[in-house]
């Protein structure tokens, strides 16, 4: 891979540095930026290191505009005169298939260009676009030019053109590089992002996920005592409507032995006296 690029940031001078090769015309950099001059006439720009492979790109910032050619080159030999050409000449952008120095126009886009447009002109296999400002505009197949290591630019000489920040790289196949939107810090492979919580309407403390869930208990109906499992119960005895003699179990059959006790005899066991009108009152035996 391959690639080069330079923002022209330094002093006035007729001499652009050993990294590019004037092919044609005399260029120089004014107040920090290209000029092609304004002897009139086509001249054309290349830099001097070579792209790794026919598939690249190349871009330049056109700093200042006129209604003259102004352009930029990929896929180039080393003078530049075949190649493809993404050109805008004050009303229009074309782009060009030029071999043996023969212009071939492959596709258009109808736009002046503008003080800041970022034109770009890119070829990967037989596929040839055309960019200004990141956006496609021409994109077409074309096989005139399939090989060319060169890049650069073609401009006439004109005062007011001025042109800044010149890259160009070579480009895996397939892939298609657009002029980046934003600039933006590079961010760590491996890292966390950080984001505002909102404020908690509620505060809870956490719960295990293993616990015991405490309920409150309603207070008792009513109390009782415990009573063993195993036990004998106790009632109370009525008192004893009467109370028998004991009687003998075992006696003889068909009789009984019979104890008596005579006492003596009372002589008078009775005694008289006077009658009574009214009936007889017995005295207690003697």
């Amino acid at each position: 891979m391959a690639s080069f690029s330079d923002d022209f940031n330094r002093p006035n001078s007729s001499d652009l540095g050993t990294g590019w090769v004037e092919v044609s015309g005399d260029w120089s950099i004014v107040s920090g930026q290209l000029s092609p001059g304004a002897s009139g006439g086509t001249i054309i720009l290349r830099a001097a290191g070579a792209m790794a492979s026919s598939d690249h790109y190349a871009q330049v910032t056109i700093a200042a505009t006129a209604a003259a050619s102004q352009g930029v080159w990929c896929r180039g030999n080393n003078s530049i005169s075949s190649g493809y050409l993404w050109r805008n000449d004050g009303s229009n952008w074309t782009l060009f298939a030029v071999v043996g120095g023969s212009f071939l126009s492959i596709g258009s886009y109808a736009a002046p260009a503008a003080p800041g447009d970022v034109a770009r002109v890119q070829a990967v296999g037989s596929t040839i676009r055309g960019f200004v400002n990141g956006i496609q505009r021409v994109s077409v197949t074309n096989t005139d030019v399939p090989t060319g290591l060169s890049v650069g630019i073609r401009s006439e000489s004109v005062g007011a053109l001025r042109y800044d920040d010149f890259t160009a790289g070579d480009v895996t196949a397939g892939a298609t590089l657009a002029v980046p939107a934003a600039v933006e810090a590079a961010q760590p492979l491996a890292g966390g992002k950080t984001a505002p919580l909102p404020v908690a309407e509620l505060a809870a403390t956490a719960q295990p996920l293993a616990a015991v869930v405490s309920r409150t208990l309603a207070p008792a109906a009513a109390s009782a005592d415990s009573r063993p499992l195993a036990g004998a119960k106790t009632a109370a005895l009525h008192p004893a409507l009467e109370t028998p003699a004991a009687r003998p179990l075992a006696a003889a059959a068909g009789h009984a032995d019979i104890d008596i006790t005579v006492g003596a005899p009372h002589r008078a066991p009775y005694s008289a006296g006077a009658p009574h009108t009214h009936g007889w009152k017995v005295g207690a035996p003697q």
